[in-house]
């Protein structure tokens, strides 16, 4: 039978009892903060509080949990009990949703839906159970090989869904499973097509670059073949699940009338990162990372890539970096990296688009970005890691920080003062000297290392995830009506909130948990940590002060932004021409509010 031994091997009932306990304490967890669920407080012990969640007249669960800053809850995963009619049972993840769905208003159909997202994302966790991998070793570990040991994002608890997927595909592709892949490339008739780039970079140039020379020759004489015109065609790579689940099935008739062609693969092997859809170059790592469009459901929204922000890219690229080149601060100073998304070629669909309000997906089916590789810009003893990997703990539960700190030989005060140093300044900068924001969460965002330290910030992902203030800045007067039409024009809370929902929400309070946990530092230090970060940096820019009080990470409240809920609640599974964006629920006390006073 297909994948016994995988089976066999990994789903045993040892493991799939813990990944789904672990689960449903971040069910708990998670629901809580976005006020979903609200269980009554039992009994108050000196470092934990016992809550008791009544789903119905005959079934409860019990658990310990820490209340921490931005009404957050830290579950003990180990401490959960569920009493059914007085007796003690087992529980799992999927029974709890069935348990919680009358209370929050969830749909069936909705429910149905999410049961095989968290399905399969449990199948994803039972796998990560065997990369057992020290924390000590790991700190070493490559750039682009550590993407594999990540579990995902750390809010959404149905964060490897990947519906679309098969078993044999999820075996394939997922980055957990560290598969070296080719690349397939097709032929695709610049009339059906687009080419983008940053100036001076053409076609032949890029195609030159990451091609080698018996690659190209090989898709050259299938384009001479089969065509009058061969320089009437763009080479373009293709992911081989896109091409046979999505890409033949949906572009039939331009395979047919030979507007594009199949070329074969390429010769370099590129390793998938946590998005699924990047991809690094193993066979030489300075080329070229490549993003490309997978039509899978995962975490909220399809894996495409969205036509008019491939149009857009590289000229996103250059208004990013136009800013760092006349910039001292940035450029010197921070010494910021920037990889940027230098080429992209767009394939829209014939039919799909000429639909009026059609399903967004139906519009990112087929195209290309080139992002510049994080190597080309690393110096001599420098390690470039995600964000989300300093939130990695190994199976003894040490955590991957905690590791990096014994090995730079500096206290955790010391390290995390310096993090929040390199990591705030460059943010803070574009945000207050420039209205542009980043979204930088843990996988946008790189840490690069020296000697195990925080040394400095590269940031990527800009077609997604740059996102300009609606105020009327003089330095956002020269921007084209073509990017103004692209990027989002967010008013002041709203561009705040990248910054606090997209990093203080979505990965620092996480990190917080760890520290505190692993008695590395006090939740209350490591905030104020954070907060005199930004009041060093607000010192240091007096004329911008007006802005500071604009953009204040600092009051009271912020509104309460809610991943989960998107899903179970407000949005569902209906699809519509717009991707979902996290939905709003009350407000979320602000722990930043305190400190401001303390620390000035």
């Amino acid at each position: 039978m297909y994948s016994q031994n995988e089976l066999d091997t990994v789903l045993t009932k040892q493991n799939w009892t813990l990944v789904n306990t672990k689960l449903l304490a971040k069910m708990i967890s998670e629901f809580m903060y976005e006020d979903m669920i609200s269980p009554q407080l039992v009994q108050e012990k000196d470092s934990y509080t016992i809550y008791d969640l009544r789903v119905s007249d005959k079934k409860s669960y019990t658990f310990h949990a820490i209340a921490r800053q931005f009404d957050s809850y830290d579950v003990d995963w180990k401490s959960i009990r569920i009493l059914e009619n007085g007796n003690e049972v087992e529980g799992s993840a999927v029974g709890f949703l069935l348990d919680i769905k009358p209370l929050i208003g969830m749909s069936s159909e909705t429910t149905a839906h999410l049961i095989k997202e968290i399905s399969q994302t449990l199948i994803a966790d039972v796998h990560l159970l065997n990369k057992r991998v020290s924390s000590d070793k790991l700190i070493t570990e490559d750039y682009a090989n550590l993407e594999g040991y990540m579990t995902g994002h750390p809010w959404i608890t149905y964060n490897k869904g990947r519906i679309g997927f098969g078993y044999d595909d999820y075996l394939a592709y997922a980055p957990e499973h560290q598969n070296e892949v080719t690349l397939s490339w097709i032929g695709v008739s610049r009339q059906i097509s687009s080419f983008q780039s940053i100036e001076e970079l053409t076609f032949e140039k890029l195609v030159n670059y990451e091609l080698n020379e018996q690659d190209r020759s090989k898709f050259q004489n299938i384009l001479e073949e089969k065509t009058d015109d061969p320089s009437q065609y763009f080479m373009m790579p293709v992911h081989e699940w896109q091409w046979k689940n999505v890409l033949i099935q949906n572009f039939t008739e331009e395979i047919a009338n030979q507007t594009i062609i199949p070329l074969g693969q390429s010769s370099d092997r590129y390793l998938p990162q946590q998005s699924i859809r990047t991809f690094v170059n193993k066979s030489n790592p300075n080329k070229h990372h490549v993003k490309l469009p997978m039509s899978i459901l995962n975490t909220l929204v399809y894996r495409g890539l969205p036509a008019e922000r491939t149009l857009i890219a590289p000229k996103i690229t250059e208004f990013i970096k136009g800013i760092y080149e006349k910039d001292s601060f940035l450029k010197d100073e921070c010494r910021v990296i920037l990889p940027g998304e230098i080429a992209s070629i767009n394939v829209n669909h014939s039919y799909y688009n000429q639909l009026e309000n059609a399903p967004y997906q139906y519009k990112e089916m087929l195209g290309v970005i080139f992002r510049e590789s994080i190597y080309t810009y690393l110096e001599e003893g420098e390690q470039a890691i995600t964000l989300a990997a300093l939130l990695y703990e190994d199976h003894n539960g040490k955590p991957y920080i905690k590791s990096l700190i014994e090995k730079s030989g500096m206290s955790t005060e010391e390290w995390m003062t310096q993090f929040f140093d390199v990591t705030m300044k460059p943010l803070l900068h574009y945000l207050y000297q420039y209205g542009t924001v980043f979204s930088p969460h843990g996988q946008n965002t790189i840490l690069v290392l020296k000697d195990s330290k925080p040394s400095r910030l590269a940031i990527k992902d800009f077609v997604d995830d740059v996102n300009i203030s609606d105020q009327p800045f003089e330095e956002l007067n020269y921007l084209t009506d073509e990017l103004k039409d692209v990027l989002r024009s967010e008013p002041p809370e709203g561009l705040t909130q990248f910054i606090f929902t997209g990093l203080f929400i979505c990965h620092l309070r996480y990190l917080s948990n760890i520290l505190a946990n692993g008695e590395l530092m006090e939740e209350q230090n490591f905030w104020e940590k954070l907060a005199e970060s930004i009041l060093s940096y607000q010192a240091r820019f007096p004329h911008l002060e007006e802005r500071y009080k604009l953009f204040d990470f600092f009051k009271p409240t912020f509104t309460k932004l809610c991943l989960n809920r998107n899903r179970m609640v407000d949005e569902g599974y209906s699809v519509g021409e717009d991707r979902p964006h996290a939905s709003e629920f009350g407000k979320v006390r602000n722990a930043l509010s305190h400190y401001k006073k303390i620390t000035k």
